[in-house]
């Protein structure tokens, strides 16, 4: 059933999950290294080539991904 279908009384029926896109943000699965994220860092890892993103924390825009050598060095060990 879609939330185009209505039920017998004629009242559209709830949207699937009925989550708010705020709820869904925060229960998606992102792939981070840890020891990026703890220098601050925003750390998402694209998962296809290995590649981290290096720019601060919810950084505003698109990720900027840098290889593992070169987050190695902004990692905190």
């Amino acid at each position: 059933m879609n939330s185009q279908e209505h039920n017998p009384s004629d009242s559209p029926l709830p949207s699937s999950g009925g989550a708010s896109p705020h709820e869904l943000s925060s229960t998606h699965v992102t792939h981070v290294r840890e020891d990026v994220a703890m220098a601050g860092r925003c750390a998402n890892v694209h998962l296809p080539t290995g590649r981290t993103c290096t720019l601060p924390v919810r950084h505003p825009g698109a990720c900027s991904f840098v290889g593992p050598e070169e987050a190695e060095t902004i990692a905190v060990h």
